[in-house]
Protein backbone atom coordinates (compact mmCIF):
# COMPACT_ATOMS: atom_id res chain seq x y z
CA UNK A 1 0.00 0.00 0.00
CA UNK A 2 1.13 3.43 -0.88
CA UNK A 3 1.99 5.47 2.11
CA UNK A 4 -0.12 8.63 2.59
CA UNK A 5 2.29 10.30 4.90
CA UNK A 6 5.34 11.77 4.54
CA UNK A 7 8.89 11.03 5.38
CA UNK A 8 11.87 12.43 7.04
CA UNK A 9 12.73 15.16 9.46
CA UNK A 10 9.18 16.86 8.92
CA UNK A 11 6.88 14.13 9.78
CA UNK A 12 9.22 12.83 12.85
CA UNK A 13 8.48 16.63 14.00
CA UNK A 14 5.08 16.45 13.12
CA UNK A 15 4.17 12.82 14.85
CA UNK A 16 6.00 14.52 17.93
CA UNK A 17 3.74 17.44 17.65
CA UNK A 18 0.27 15.42 17.33
CA UNK A 19 1.38 13.35 20.54
CA UNK A 20 2.51 16.05 22.60
CA UNK A 21 -0.76 18.04 21.80
CA UNK A 22 -3.33 15.52 24.39
CA UNK A 23 0.00 14.87 26.52
CA UNK A 24 -0.20 19.05 27.53
CA UNK A 25 -4.36 19.48 27.86
CA UNK A 26 -3.70 16.33 29.75
CA UNK A 27 -1.41 17.73 32.42
CA UNK A 28 -3.17 20.82 32.30
CA UNK A 29 -6.20 19.66 33.40
CA UNK A 30 -4.50 17.69 36.07
CA UNK A 31 -3.08 20.74 37.63
CA UNK A 32 -6.48 22.80 37.25
CA UNK A 33 -8.40 20.30 38.79
CA UNK A 34 -5.94 19.85 41.64
CA UNK A 35 -6.74 23.70 42.17
CA UNK A 36 -10.28 23.38 42.38
CA UNK A 37 -10.58 23.02 46.09
CA UNK A 38 -14.00 25.23 47.01
CA UNK A 39 -15.83 22.88 46.29
CA UNK A 40 -13.88 20.36 44.90
CA UNK A 41 -14.06 19.28 41.30
CA UNK A 42 -14.84 15.96 40.30
CA UNK A 43 -14.39 14.88 37.16
CA UNK A 44 -17.57 12.74 36.62
CA UNK A 45 -20.10 15.81 37.84
CA UNK A 46 -18.21 18.40 36.82
CA UNK A 47 -18.36 19.93 33.32
CA UNK A 48 -15.24 19.68 31.63
CA UNK A 49 -15.42 23.20 30.10
CA UNK A 50 -15.58 24.63 33.53
CA UNK A 51 -12.03 24.38 34.36
CA UNK A 52 -11.14 26.64 31.92
CA UNK A 53 -13.35 29.76 33.51
CA UNK A 54 -11.28 32.40 34.96
CA UNK A 55 -12.71 35.40 37.29
CA UNK A 56 -14.76 34.98 40.27
CA UNK A 57 -16.64 31.98 41.04
CA UNK A 58 -20.05 31.83 39.42
CA UNK A 59 -22.78 29.58 38.81
CA UNK A 60 -22.65 28.11 35.16
CA UNK A 61 -24.93 25.95 33.29
CA UNK A 62 -26.36 24.90 36.37
CA UNK A 63 -23.25 24.38 38.20
CA UNK A 64 -21.12 26.31 40.92
CA UNK A 65 -17.88 26.90 38.87
CA UNK A 66 -14.31 27.58 41.07
CA UNK A 67 -11.18 27.60 38.94
CA UNK A 68 -8.40 29.46 40.13
CA UNK A 69 -6.08 28.25 37.33
CA UNK A 70 -8.24 28.47 34.71
CA UNK A 71 -6.29 30.11 32.61
CA UNK A 72 -3.99 27.20 32.15
CA UNK A 73 -6.51 25.20 31.19
CA UNK A 74 -7.17 27.50 28.55
CA UNK A 75 -3.45 27.93 26.97
CA UNK A 76 -3.67 24.21 27.35
CA UNK A 77 -6.46 23.58 25.14
CA UNK A 78 -5.10 25.99 22.62
CA UNK A 79 -1.81 24.55 22.52
CA UNK A 80 -3.43 21.16 22.33
CA UNK A 81 -5.10 22.59 18.85
CA UNK A 82 -2.23 24.49 17.64
CA UNK A 83 -0.42 21.36 17.95
CA UNK A 84 -2.42 18.83 16.42
CA UNK A 85 -3.25 21.45 13.35
CA UNK A 86 0.38 22.22 12.55
CA UNK A 87 1.35 18.03 13.09
CA UNK A 88 -0.81 16.95 11.10
CA UNK A 89 0.39 18.91 8.14
CA UNK A 90 3.79 18.12 8.52
CA UNK A 91 3.23 14.32 8.62
CA UNK A 92 0.07 13.67 6.20
CA UNK A 93 0.78 14.38 2.37
CA UNK A 94 -2.09 15.37 0.68
CA UNK A 95 -1.06 14.66 -2.87
CA UNK A 96 -1.42 11.05 -1.79
CA UNK A 97 -5.36 11.12 -2.41
CA UNK A 98 -8.75 12.09 -0.31
CA UNK A 99 -7.95 10.17 3.34
CA UNK A 100 -5.13 12.19 3.97
CA UNK A 101 -6.76 15.45 2.92
CA UNK A 102 -9.47 14.34 4.80
CA UNK A 103 -7.61 13.64 7.81
CA UNK A 104 -6.12 17.04 7.76
CA UNK A 105 -9.62 18.75 6.74
CA UNK A 106 -10.79 16.62 10.06
CA UNK A 107 -7.79 18.05 12.02
CA UNK A 108 -8.51 21.50 11.32
CA UNK A 109 -12.31 21.72 12.04
CA UNK A 110 -10.54 19.59 15.39
CA UNK A 111 -8.14 21.78 16.58
CA UNK A 112 -9.38 25.09 15.82
CA UNK A 113 -12.53 23.62 18.03
CA UNK A 114 -10.56 22.78 20.93
CA UNK A 115 -8.36 26.48 20.52
CA UNK A 116 -12.34 28.17 20.50
CA UNK A 117 -13.47 26.57 23.83
CA UNK A 118 -10.25 27.67 25.71
CA UNK A 119 -10.41 31.25 23.93
CA UNK A 120 -14.51 31.48 24.41
CA UNK A 121 -15.20 30.50 28.43
CA UNK A 122 -18.43 28.62 28.74
CA UNK A 123 -18.97 31.44 31.22
CA UNK A 124 -22.20 33.64 32.15
CA UNK A 125 -20.93 36.73 30.66
CA UNK A 126 -20.59 35.20 27.23
CA UNK A 127 -24.07 33.76 26.99
CA UNK A 128 -25.07 37.35 28.03
CA UNK A 129 -22.88 38.64 25.13
CA UNK A 130 -23.62 36.23 22.76
CA UNK A 131 -20.03 34.98 23.04
CA UNK A 132 -21.17 31.14 24.09
CA UNK A 133 -21.89 30.19 19.82
CA UNK A 134 -18.23 30.32 19.55
CA UNK A 135 -17.78 28.11 22.53
CA UNK A 136 -20.59 25.66 21.65
CA UNK A 137 -20.11 25.39 18.15
CA UNK A 138 -15.62 24.89 19.24
CA UNK A 139 -16.78 21.88 21.66
CA UNK A 140 -19.33 20.30 19.20
CA UNK A 141 -17.03 20.74 16.86
CA UNK A 142 -13.79 19.27 18.23
CA UNK A 143 -16.59 16.22 19.81
CA UNK A 144 -17.54 15.38 16.47
CA UNK A 145 -14.37 16.23 13.88
CA UNK A 146 -12.09 14.44 16.60
CA UNK A 147 -13.86 11.02 16.70
CA UNK A 148 -14.40 10.67 12.55
CA UNK A 149 -10.49 11.73 12.55
CA UNK A 150 -9.79 9.12 14.34
CA UNK A 151 -11.80 6.22 12.55
CA UNK A 152 -10.29 7.77 9.82
CA UNK A 153 -6.73 7.49 10.72
CA UNK A 154 -8.03 3.74 12.26
CA UNK A 155 -9.40 2.38 8.66
CA UNK A 156 -6.25 4.26 6.98
CA UNK A 157 -4.15 3.05 9.32
CA UNK A 158 -1.77 0.12 7.71
CA UNK A 159 -1.00 3.27 5.09
CA UNK A 160 0.02 5.42 7.81
CA UNK A 161 2.23 3.38 10.25
CA UNK A 162 -0.14 2.09 12.35
CA UNK A 163 0.00 -1.44 13.60
CA UNK A 164 -3.23 -3.55 13.34
CA UNK A 165 -3.77 -3.55 16.74
CA UNK A 166 -3.60 0.39 16.92
CA UNK A 167 -5.89 0.67 13.91
CA UNK A 168 -8.56 -1.09 15.38
CA UNK A 169 -8.11 0.38 18.94
CA UNK A 170 -8.09 4.05 16.85
CA UNK A 171 -11.18 2.85 14.96
CA UNK A 172 -13.19 1.99 18.30
CA UNK A 173 -12.03 4.66 19.88
CA UNK A 174 -13.86 7.01 17.64
CA UNK A 175 -17.21 4.97 17.11
CA UNK A 176 -17.31 4.78 20.93
CA UNK A 177 -16.63 8.61 21.35
CA UNK A 178 -19.74 9.22 18.21
CA UNK A 179 -21.53 6.74 20.11
CA UNK A 180 -21.53 8.69 23.55
CA UNK A 181 -22.12 12.16 21.69
CA UNK A 182 -26.07 11.78 21.23
CA UNK A 183 -25.72 10.46 24.62
CA UNK A 184 -23.88 13.35 26.18
CA UNK A 185 -26.43 16.03 24.32
CA UNK A 186 -29.32 14.03 25.62
CA UNK A 187 -28.70 14.46 29.38
CA UNK A 188 -27.77 18.40 28.96
CA UNK A 189 -30.80 18.53 26.63
CA UNK A 190 -33.16 17.26 28.75
CA UNK A 191 -31.68 18.84 32.08
CA UNK A 192 -30.84 15.82 33.59
CA UNK A 193 -27.77 16.33 33.95
CA UNK A 194 -26.25 13.42 35.45
CA UNK A 195 -22.53 13.22 35.91
CA UNK A 196 -22.04 15.35 33.28
CA UNK A 197 -18.55 15.39 33.19
CA UNK A 198 -18.53 11.08 32.73
CA UNK A 199 -20.45 12.03 29.41
CA UNK A 200 -18.19 14.07 28.44
CA UNK A 201 -15.53 12.56 28.72
CA UNK A 202 -16.84 9.39 27.42
CA UNK A 203 -17.05 11.72 23.84
CA UNK A 204 -13.58 13.77 24.12
CA UNK A 205 -10.82 11.19 26.14
CA UNK A 206 -11.27 8.67 22.57
CA UNK A 207 -10.60 11.92 20.43
CA UNK A 208 -7.15 12.51 22.84
CA UNK A 209 -5.85 8.74 22.85
CA UNK A 210 -6.50 8.50 19.28
CA UNK A 211 -4.12 11.46 18.93
CA UNK A 212 -1.30 9.54 20.98
CA UNK A 213 -2.01 6.36 19.02
CA UNK A 214 -1.21 8.26 16.11
CA UNK A 215 1.53 10.68 16.84
CA UNK A 216 2.94 7.87 18.96
CA UNK A 217 2.60 5.13 16.29
CA UNK A 218 3.89 7.41 13.30
CA UNK A 219 7.15 8.60 15.53
CA UNK A 220 8.15 4.88 15.79
CA UNK A 221 7.50 4.53 12.24
CA UNK A 222 9.42 7.14 11.30
CA UNK A 223 12.41 6.16 13.44
CA UNK A 224 13.03 2.59 12.04
CA UNK A 225 12.64 3.97 8.96
CA UNK A 226 15.51 6.14 9.60
CA UNK A 227 17.75 3.14 11.21
CA UNK A 228 16.44 0.49 8.88
CA UNK A 229 16.58 2.73 5.08
CA UNK A 230 15.41 0.31 2.75
CA UNK A 231 17.68 -0.87 0.15
CA UNK A 232 17.52 0.57 -3.30
CA UNK A 233 15.58 -1.66 -5.83
CA UNK A 234 19.00 -2.55 -7.74
CA UNK A 235 20.60 -3.22 -4.83
CA UNK A 236 17.96 -5.93 -3.99
CA UNK A 237 17.86 -7.35 -6.91
CA UNK A 238 21.51 -8.27 -7.14
CA UNK A 239 21.25 -9.69 -3.83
Amino acid sequence: MTPIVRSGAAARAGALLILLGPLVSWVAEFVTAAAWQDPPYSPLYNWVSHLGLTGPPQTAFGQAANSPLGAVMDTGWVVYGTLLIAGTFLVFDPRKGARPITIMILAVLAGTGVSLVGIFQGSNANVDNGLIAFHTFGAQGVMLAGNLMAIAVGTGGARIGLTRRRSIASTALGTAGLIAFPLFMTDVFTGWMWNIGLFERAVIYPIMIGHALLGSSVAATQRHRATHPVAPLTARTNS
